[in-house]
């Protein structure tokens, strides 16, 4: 955080906005916005979080329309795993979304923090609860198009929130291309998103939820590379190596879910959130299980059948190089 943009903001303390909230604290500082803790004096003081808009983006006609899309999905969605939105002013000089405000970090952080991949209870109750999100996100035609673990917070009492819905798909609206979000977000990117396909659907979002699940579980993302377009055409081209190549004690009930929400082809993935929820509920209840099955397709029995014979080609490869 650079000093002279931290003391910038912070003049806002002490100030209440539009006669109704008292700002106290600068608590964030993004690259388009500013954070602060503030109170409520319409709702008995209750503290919330106001995003504000920098000014030297608040008349950028992307920025602006990315905000109102973000304050209008999360004001669509009602659920204890999505951030409440209670108010948005994108009228005035100061454009600002009055939030929840929420006590916790992002999943990244204490995936940063903890330097090691999560334990697997702590994986799979994340999953479930962003599942959960996604399930009411979906049946409202919301695609959120930007799951990564720096969109969930982790609340103290494990709670999880899906956030930033900025350049999400929403019913009948025009959306922010996925060209305007790339750098930054290409790790958790599903191939017909990083190809730049518009038809898009839900399962895009749970691909990139698979990538996410895959991080906390390896401590790694699926792909890296020397720049965001690398890392985009792996995405599109290369098969990810198998969760439990990287940690064996992940449970094969895990890796198989991962793997499956992570195929190429969006037909053999999970073709609805309730129903990898499912799975992953089953996995919760016994983290021994092995699924014979996943979603009753031949894609998915094609990508695992194809999986296995490159990674047994390498090996005889490696034997040859010796």
């Amino acid at each position: 955080m650079r000093n002279d943009t931290y003391e910038k903001y912070k003049q806002y303390e002490n100030n209440i906005l539009d006669n109704r909230y008292i700002i106290d604290k600068l608590i964030g500082v993004g690259g388009m916005a500013v954070v602060f803790r503030a109170r409520d004096t319409y709702l008995n003081n209750m503290t919330v979080a106001i995003k504000i808009l920098k000014d030297d983006v608040a008349t950028d006609e992307t920025v602006v329309k990315r905000f109102k899309i973000e304050s209008k999905a999360e004001g669509m969605l009602k659920h204890n795993n999505i951030v409440s939105v209670h108010d948005v002013s994108t009228k005035g000089k100061i454009k600002y979304m009055v939030m929840e405000f929420l006590f916790g970090l992002t999943l990244k952080s204490y995936l940063t923090a903890r330097g090691e991949p999560l334990r697997f209870e702590e994986i799979v109750s994340y999953s479930a609860q962003i599942l959960r999100a996604l399930s009411e996100a979906h049946r409202k035609n919301i695609i959120h198009r930007d799951i990564k673990p720096q969109n969930i917070m982790l609340l103290e009492n494990g709670r999880v929130k899906v956030m930033d819905f900025g350049i999400a798909k929403l019913p009948d609206a025009e959306t922010i291309t996925v060209t305007d979000k790339a750098v930054g977000t290409v790790y958790y990117m599903s191939p017909e998103q990083a190809s730049g396909k518009k038809n898009i659907d839900t399962r895009s979002d749970l691909y990139s939820l698979g990538a996410v699940m895959y991080e906390l579980a390896t401590g790694q993302t699926p792909f890296r590379g020397e720049t965001p377009l690398q890392v985009l055409l792996k995405h599109m081209q290369e098969e990810v190596v198998p969760p439990r190549q990287i940690n064996p004690s992940i449970p094969v009930g895990l890796e198989q879910i991962i793997l499956c929400a992570m195929s190429k082809d969006p037909a053999a993935r999970f073709q609805t959130a309730d129903e990898m929820l499912g799975y992953v509920k089953q996995l919760q209840a016994n983290k021994k299980v092995k699924f014979d099955e996943l979603p009753s397709n031949s894609a998915f029995k094609n990508f695992m059948g194809r999986l296995k014979r490159i990674f047994t080609e390498k090996k005889e490869k490696k034997k040859k190089d010796k």
